[in-house]
């Protein structure tokens, strides 16, 4: 009994000694009645009163007469009394009458019965906002009761060694130990297998011992094996001979805060990854048009060069070698227009098992036979709103990734099911077929994985890709309304989801134009052909010399209103839709307020998909077009026409 009282006494002493330590908070004690019944050093220090000058005072003293006249002190007890605490800042006064911002908490104090038998009163003096080490000397009950009222804070003590020597509410309630299951023990087992590897405990209080005190922000471990992200502060407590006798710690959870700005940053990286792709995406579609323009020049001149040209074995294949090349070139074009989600898609109901089936051969005779190629398809599957012809050319880029990834053979996997999405980060709430193309080749890192769709990115040879191939998957299931996501690890393969919506009830559909057009457009016909980029203009005007039409040329918009003026019996207007000043979508819908039976034909390097009223009801040619293209839609325009008269 007399070794556990003299540990009592020990414990007393440690206490009231890491109390005394504080000196930038007033920390003393109240009777039920508001008079003090001790004074700490930090109290004497920024409030002035020496211990006899001020115990048995009332604690009113302290306040302003403004706030004595209101009554502020009594209803400070009266709120921590009968509310558990009092919390306040505001103007304080020292024995020599200057004033300091303080800022002051009271907790009510009660014996086991809870019987109240007094206040403890702490005071920081925000004055100078300084921060130091806390030091008041208490009774062993005034510092338990201060210490366990404290929840959100690990407030322990250590001995020299590291072994815990007391434990509060708040660290039973973070880390989950009782006081009899810790209490001796040594913190090290609060770290995580990692860092007591490197031996971190030990360069912890070796740090505080040396220092005076040691912070730091990493992971701990709680009693059920959980990790949480810690603010931990460990001081050194020293005797009056400067001796150490142990440490005080202080641990904070933070793992909230913690994740809240991992999401941020996550968020913040996605945002510029968006909007890196997005000043691509402006880029390649803007060179892309410019680039159509100049094919649409070249491609045309030579149809028309190989028409009027006699056969000659030293010419003609030279011809039909560039005309080849030109069109390699607008393939080209049209995947940079589907990265940047400015190709014109022809949108259908397509059911995809069927689509892929009708693609199986042709899958086949491209992949080889080293290579087996699965489906799996339920039987209920609904359809997708997207462009069929699209959407083949995507599943054949993807096959043909997956088999340049599978040198020595494998498998690819072409599977759909239907999706639900309820609130989601990019798509919109609704139904969707989740269409998933696996193989089982070498996979991706995550640094080649992150830029798998980014424009011109390729990890095949020189002259092998052109690393458009994802980048125009992505760009039609984002026209499409849907998504695109990818998974790869090294070693594992790669896994490529097309999320596309399933088709809606009353969705229009382009109508399909004839695959094989007349070359002539009928009777001859006065047409205005407008275009600020006079090859295209000269080209186009060509073409319709060679279908036999009368063609009148402007190139811009307001010049095309004033030739229009002067030649009343216009029979149609081909016009170019990215102009400077005024789009054709613009001019169109001035020549239906003037003309509103004269037909319109708009033209451009890709589609103007915010297009609505006037514009959005007029037929569109995408470029480069040939002649039989134009040709066709020149009839069709006008049978339109015939029909609406």
């Amino acid at each position: 009994m007399a070794e556990l009282s003299g540990s009592i006494s020990v414990v007393e002493d440690r206490y009231r000694l890491l109390v005394d330590a504080i000196t930038d908070y007033a920390i003393y004690m109240l009777d039920p009645h508001g008079y003090v019944t001790s004074w700490n050093s930090g109290a004497q220090r920024f409030k002035g009163y020496e211990p006899s000058e001020i115990l048995g005072e009332h604690f009113s003293r302290f306040y302003t007469d403004e706030d004595r006249a209101a009554g502020t002190p009594a209803e400070a007890l009266r709120a921590a009394a009968e509310e558990g605490r009092f919390e306040h800042e505001g103007w304080r006064i020292r024995k020599d009458g200057t004033r300091f911002w303080a800022h002051v908490v009271i907790d009510p104090v009660r014996s086991p019965s809870g019987e109240l038998v007094g206040f403890a009163k702490i005071t920081r003096d925000l004055t100078e906002r300084k921060l130091a080490e806390e030091s008041l000397r208490r009774s062993r009950e005034q510092f338990r009761l201060l210490v366990e009222g404290v929840t959100d804070y690990a407030i322990y003590m250590l001995d020299p060694t590291g072994r815990v020597s007391s434990w509060n509410a708040g660290a039973a309630r973070i880390k989950g130990y009782a006081p009899h299951e810790i209490v001796g023990e040594h913190f090290s087992r609060f770290y995580t297998e990692e860092d007591r590897a490197t031996d971190e405990p030990a360069k912890a209080l070796e740090t505080a011992a040396r220092v005076g005190r040691f912070e730091k922000e990493a992971w701990r471990v709680r009693k059920d094996g959980s990790r949480f992200w810690a603010h931990v502060v460990i001081d050194a407590i020293r005797d009056d001979d400067g001796g150490l006798i142990g440490f005080a710690k202080v641990t904070r959870d933070i793992t909230e805060r913690m994740e809240s700005q991992r999401a941020l940053e996550e968020a913040r990286e996605a945002l510029f990854q968006s909007q890196k792709m997005e000043a691509v995406g402006q880029l390649t579609g803007g060179i892309a048009h410019d680039f159509n323009n100049l094919l649409m020049a070249v491609l045309g001149s030579l149809e028309l060069v190989r028409k009027r040209v006699p056969y000659d074995p030293r010419v003609t294949p030279l011809i039909d070698n560039a005309i080849q090349g030109a069109q390699r070139g607008a393939v080209l074009t049209q995947r940079m227009l589907a990265f940047a989600r400015k190709q014109e898609l022809k949108m259908e109901a397509v059911d995809v098992p069927s689509l892929v089936r009708g693609l199986m051969n042709f899958l086949d005779r491209t992949i080889g036979p080293n290579i087996e190629v699965n489906m799996r398809f339920p039987g209920d599957l609904p359809r997708v709103h997207t462009d069929p012809y699209q959407l083949e050319a995507a599943l054949m880029n993807l096959a043909v990734n997956a088999r340049d990834a599978m040198p020595g053979g494998g498998s690819i996997t072409i599977s759909a099911r239907p999706e639900r999405i309820g609130a989601h980060a990019t798509l919109a709430p609704g139904d969707y077929v989740r269409l998933v193309v696996a193989d089982t080749g070498e996979g991706m890192d995550e640094a080649t994985l992150a830029r798998a769709t980014e424009p011109f990115f390729t990890t095949k040879g020189v002259g092998k890709g052109t690393g458009l191939g994802l980048s125009m998957v992505h760009g039609l299931a984002a026209q499409s309304g849907g998504w695109l996501t990818m998974t790869s690890r090294p070693g594992a393969g790669a896994q490529v989801e097309l999320w596309l919506p399933v088709i809606r009830t009353g969705t229009l559909f382009a109508t399909e134009i004839d695959a094989d057009p007349p070359a002539e457009a009928g009777h001859r016909l006065r047409i205005l052909a407008v275009d600020d980029d006079s090859l295209v203009l000269t080209n186009t005007a060509a073409m319709l010399d060679d279908l036999g039409h009368e063609v009148v040329v402007a190139s811009s918009g307001k010049e095309a209103l004033e030739a229009l003026r002067g030649l009343p019996d216009i029979d149609l207007i081909i016009s170019d839709e990215i102009m400077p000043n005024m789009t054709g979508s613009q001019f169109a819908e001035v020549v239906r307020r003037t003309h509103p039976d004269l037909p319109v034909i708009i033209t451009s390097g890709y589609a103007d998909l915010s297009a609505d009223g006037v514009a959005s009801s007029l037929p569109r040619l995408a470029k480069p077009f040939a002649q039989a293209d134009l040709a066709s839609l020149i009839r069709e325009t006008l049978d339109g026409a015939e029909l609406e008269a």
